[in-house]
């Protein structure tokens, strides 16, 4: 890959970051001559990364009206979230009866790094970051899809989507969902530990529904604005 590619895939990668960041807003305008500016690029190659963010659903490109950021789906999310309780609980109690020792360690090292990156968002919130905790839990998760096989359902479930990706990272935002989240993974740890099956269901439940019931009335107040109406 040339000098010129990598940079608009560094720029491809920033502006998604700032998207799920919530550092521009679902609605809010993505102006091309400001882009051109900031970034020191033609029109040409800021169309293209344009049309790549809407691609993978962060940015909805309008004829001649121009880019907005994409609202989320708030009936997605909940779908999305009903299948990986339903996927996950299965793959979780299937890891647990036939996990080595080796396996049990890596999801202790994986829970090890993600009580360090919540005990900054507990004693210094200003240097948390937000994305880092969320990729962080994503990898524990993915230590018993790996370890069952199921690497492809893993990278289908958690791979970026717009909604429910954003969705997760106003949990975190907004919710405050790092004890909860910590609390969670301390339990699916403890059943790892005991060879235990008991109550997968319904901690996953628990788990992955979080969101909504942490976010709660703001999806229909102070976020409703973020939402496409017709979802929530």
């Amino acid at each position: 890959m040339n000098s010129c590619a990598n940079d608009h895939d560094q720029m491809y990668q920033q502006l998604a970051a700032e998207i799920l960041r919530f550092e521009h807003k679902p609605g809010d305008a993505l102006s091309e001559n400001h882009l051109c500016q900031r970034f020191s690029l033609s029109r040409t190659p800021v169309r293209s990364i344009l049309q790549r963010l809407q691609e993978n659903g962060l940015v909805q490109i309008l004829p001649r009206k121009g880019s907005i950021v994409t609202k989320l789906d708030y009936d997605v999310i909940n779908q999305l979230i009903y299948e990986r309780v339903a996927v996950e609980s299965m793959v979780l109690r299937d890891f647990i009866l036939s996990c080595t020792p080796a396996d049990a360690e890596r999801v202790r090292y994986a829970y090890t790094q993600l009580q360090q990156l919540g005990e900054v968002f507990l004693r210094q919130p200003a240097q948390f970051e937000a994305d880092r905790f969320l990729n962080t839990d994503y990898r524990m998760h993915e230590i018993w899809f790996r370890a069952t096989g199921n690497l492809f359902l893993w990278e289908r479930l958690s791979g970026m989507q717009s909604s429910y990706t954003r969705f997760c990272t106003l949990d975190i935002i907004e919710g405050g969902n790092v004890p909860d989240v910590l609390a969670d993974h301390a339990q699916m740890l403890r059943l790892v530990d005991e060879r235990s099956t008991d109550g997968i269901e319904a901690l996953m439940r628990r788990h992955l529904y979080g969101g909504v019931r942490r976010l709660g009335g703001l999806v229909f107040t102070k976020y409703a604005g973020y939402f496409e109406p017709q979802s929530i």
